[in-house]
């Protein structure tokens, strides 16, 4: 699939490791359309309460731009697999950005809140195909290890969520359609360098049945780490969907703030994730950063007539919000005796639900209750799910995969990391 001697994971005894830095210019096209993917989820944070202010919408309204998107996504995890295992990588990755690029400019062009929640819903469709399958192409064209591999994926990650608010708001200070006109025109870019230099992939010899992430939910163990995570995504998404409204700030101005967030997640992604650990083991990690997590949302409730509390309590959100990121994931892997693609596709399918339900009901209990009841909802959502995730801690360790793996299955793993790490 590219000039390299040697594959990702296959590096010859006795050479010298490659610089991360020395990669196939495949790799860098599909790394940068990462970047340009992962903006897309902080993206229209800054711009929410613009855009009910100049459409006249609710703030529940509003919120559904979430609720379509992740929805969507979610159920379109089901079908990433099966398309594919059935056309190839390659294609599944600019099926999937030009999809972006088309509903993301057709979002910019709406003038009512229906037709753009619509058009976002088109737009977590393309989000699935790509990056279902972004990391397993980056992983086979890269030069040097897996582990290597991974670290440019994560740091695609990092800079697109960092840096997703940051551009929403700035573009969103001069019109909230903005952000959405500078995603298609960077998918743009994006589809053109990976059409270009990403070699052909075959179609697998091996067809995915959509069936299978069903069937592996029978298992306890991803039944728990699935379970633990929709109630996280809820407290995670009931926060990004709601706290602009409270802020009641410029766009520019909840860009920078959410610009901190997501800096302090993929630092804490990868870096203070594997440190944690290491010296206290994934479950007991993941417990503590929940428990932390409830109780910021939980402070924020209180408080949230302080903008400065907001702001903090935001900013923070991200350290534990990017533990979990990186910690769930090593769960997964050993949850059930599956393929990961498949555990992957039903641990993602039941997560999302938690980012489609989160940011409606935020709303609502915003307009209906208090500006106070979303912030209590997320931290009871996260409790709960540290109640889920305490209770079946013993499940987790059934099925746990042998360590040093095959080398073949370094692709199925690196699919499973590019979906379990898109929030």
């Amino acid at each position: 699939m590219s000039t390299r001697t040697a594959p990702a994971g296959h590096q010859q005894t006795g050479d010298p490791a490659p610089s991360i830095l020395q990669q196939p210019r495949a790799v860098w096209a599909v790394a940068f359309a990462c970047v340009i993917a992962f903006m897309g989820i902080g993206l229209v944070d800054p711009i929410l309460k613009p855009i009910a202010d100049q459409l006249d919408a609710t703030p529940s309204q509003v919120s559904l731009l979430f609720t379509s998107y992740m929805a969507v996504t979610g159920v379109a995890m089901l079908v990433t697999g099966v398309v594919s295992s059935r056309i190839g990588a390659k294609r599944t990755l600019l099926s999937g950005l030009v999809l972006i690029i088309i509903f993301s400019a057709l979002a910019g062009s709406s003038s009512s809140i229906g037709a753009i929640v619509g058009f976002r819903a088109g737009w977590g469709l393309g989000n699935a195909l790509f990056i279902a399958t972004a990391l397993a192409t980056i992983v086979s064209a890269a030069s040097g290890s897996v582990a290597q591999a991974i670290i440019l994926f994560e740091a695609a990650l990092g800079l697109g969520i960092a840096a997703g608010p940051l551009v929403g708001g700035q573009l969103g200070s001069i019109s909230w359609r903005g952000p959405f006109f500078g995603v298609a025109g960077l998918m743009v870019i994006a589809l053109v360098g990976t059409a270009f230099f990403l070699p052909k992939t075959p179609p697998s010899e091996h067809k995915t049945s959509i069936l299978d992430p069903f069937r592996a939910l029978r298992y306890p163990g991803l039944a728990t780490i699935a379970v633990t995570a929709l109630f996280y995504n809820m407290g995670f998404f009931a926060l990004l969907a709601y706290a602009p409204f409270p802020l009641d700030m410029t766009a520019s101005q909840v860009g920078f703030i959410f610009f901190g967030w997501g800096l302090l997640l993929a630092v804490a992604s990868v870096w203070l994730a594997p440190w944690l650990q290491r010296h206290f083991g994934t479950v007991p990690s993941v417990l503590g950063a929940l428990v932390l997590f409830s109780a910021d949302l939980a402070v924020m409730a209180l408080f949230t007539d302080s903008k400065t509390v907001l702001v903090v309590g935001i900013i923070v959100a991200g350290a534990f919000l990017g533990i979990n990121n990186t910690l769930i994931t090593e769960a997964v892997m050993g949850a059930a005796p599956v393929e990961r693609p498949v555990a992957s596709a039903a641990y993602s399918f039941v997560r999302f639900s938690g980012g489609a339900i989160a940011p409606y009901a935020a709303g609502k209990l915003g307009e209906n209750v208090s500006i106070h009841a979303p912030f209590w909802m997320g931290a009871a959502a996260v409790l709960l799910g540290v109640v889920v995730l305490y209770v079946g801690r013993n499940t987790l360790n059934a099925h746990q995969h042998v360590a040093g793996a095959a080398d073949e299955e370094a692709e199925e793993e690196a699919e499973l990391l590019a979906v379990a790490d898109l929030d």
